[in-house]
């Protein structure tokens, strides 16, 4: 029995005043609310017509509208929908939205109408989840990675290997129902394990990602480390265009971590400003250079700032943190007078090195490019489409957990070795909805706008 669905309506366009607010109908009364505010008018599905709306026995309608009806299933939610183009005074929305209530429909929740697109099997989950992530899209990176999980690219995949594990299912069953013919059923065991193995490797692989989607979706972290005075504060805030960090001569003004997000070559970058590395006897000090150490350890990458014209070395537990792709800036360049010797940094990484002045802007632009760069070739696309969530990723490594353990038990208990791939198919159909439980749901949606 199908479950009582009302009819929902929201703003699809953000709160307050403004020259056009949408609100979005949805549900079985959609098309009969729309036809008691304009009194009684028809109307023809997916095309636009300007109607006066009323409220309930009003004679003056609270606004004359453009209207959009999409009859059920080709609409965005699979039901009947309603758009109504309205101006944008509050007097109005709050006409249109009392009206609806009165006639009994009711508000839309977060994330209703694409949970009930995914319902009605308009889209999978994978689909959803990437709606969100195309409203919140801040750079080109994060809307192009979007797109193409809205297109279908990565629900598609997880499809193809769901196929391919009920299939080997299947075979395996057929084996166990006709135990009679033994050298048959070996025979065909033995020839399904490369086949196991094979969807194990492709999935597998498919994790060695470098968590490149995650990052596109929520930012690169980056953080700017080194010795008190070195510059960090200086060089955050020409990379960041403002004046983000306090800056001043007097060392250990750094405290917390200061954050500041950036696009960098069409990708999200959240940039850390971190308290300056040395022996401390102060509290507080000491508590801004634990965090310091936890943020550069942490980040999916480090800049090293140097302060060129301090000739003491480098501390051996600073450049400990460093790895292979990691930046050293020699900072302060301007204070050199040319017959200083360069400075050389002794570490087992292999590290890019540039020398700048943060505070004058001397090579600031070199070191941008070279930044967006490496960013860039971290981030930028790939053939293959990438998971996106921590979810999907816990849920493939379920599914690869439950491969190796089939394969282990495919000749000598086929029985065990299905319902170890029956848990590896549930886990896959988990990422696209297949098999999702009403909590994941839940979560999943209420991230969302309301309206959408």
């Amino acid at each position: 029995m199908t479950p009582y669905q009302p009819t929902i309506f929201a703003l699809a366009t953000p709160p307050g005043k403004s020259g056009l607010a949408v609100l979005r109908i949805s549900g079985k009364k959609a098309y009969a609310l729309l036809q008691t505010l304009s009194g009684g008018r028809d109307f023809t599905p997916r095309m636009a017509s300007v109607a006066a709306l009323y409220a309930a026995e009003q004679a003056t309608p609270f606004d004359t509208a453009l209207v959009l009806f999409f009859q059920a299933p080709a609409s965005f939610t699979g039901e009947d929908v309603v758009e109504l183009h309205l101006h944008g005074g509050p007097a109005i929305i709050e006409a249109a939205s009392a009206t609806l209530l009165a006639l009994g429909a009711e508000p839309a929740g977060p994330g209703d109408f694409t949970r009930r697109a995914f319902e009605n099997g308009k889209m999978d989950l994978v689909q959803a989840e990437a709606i969100a992530d195309l409203i919140d899209a801040q750079t080109r990176g994060q809307l192009e990675q979007a797109q193409r999980q809205l297109k279908g690219d990565l629900g598609e995949l997880y499809g193809t290997w769901r196929k391919a594990l009920t299939t080997i299912r299947a075979q395996i069953e057929a084996c166990i129902d006709f135990p009679e013919e033994e050298d048959v059923i070996n025979e065909a065991l033995t020839a399904l394990g490369p086949k196991v193995t094979s969807l194990t490797s492709q999935i597998h692989a498919h994790l060695q990602d470098h968590k490149r989607g995650e990052r596109v979706r929520e930012g690169l972290s980056i953080a700017l480390i080194g010795a008190v005075n070195a510059g960090k504060s200086t060089l955050l805030n020409a990379l960041a265009g403002e004046e983000a960090a306090i800056v001043s001569a007097e060392p250990g003004t750094t405290r917390d971590v200061v954050r500041v997000r950036l696009d960098l070559g069409g990708f999200l970058v959240e940039l850390a400003d971190t308290a300056g590395l040395r022996r401390s006897r102060h509290d507080i000090e000491k508590e801004g250079i634990k965090r310091a150490r936890a943020t550069a350890k942490n980040a999916d990458l480090r800049i090293l700032v140097v302060d060129s014209s301090d000739e003491e070395d480098c501390d051996a537990e600073v450049l400990s943190m460093l790895r292979d792709g990691d930046f050293v800036v020699f900072n302060k360049q301007d204070k050199l007078s040319g017959k200083e010797t360069k400075r050389v940094i002794q570490s087992a990484a292999k590290l890019q090195t540039h020398d700048l002045s943060a505070k004058e802007g001397q090579n600031i632009d070199n070191f941008v490019q070279a930044l967006e760069a490496h960013v860039t070739a971290l981030l930028g696309a790939q053939e293959s489409p990438s998971l996106t969530r921590a979810r999907h990723r816990l849920a493939l490594e379920e599914t690869c957990r439950a491969l190796s353990l089939a394969v282990q038990l495919l000749e000598d208990s086929p029985e065990l070795a299905g319902e170890h791939l029956r848990e590896a198919g549930a886990a896959l159909g988990q990422i696209t909805g297949e098999a999702g439980t009403e909590e994941v749901l839940g979560k999943i949606f209420s991230a969302f706008c309301i309206g959408k």
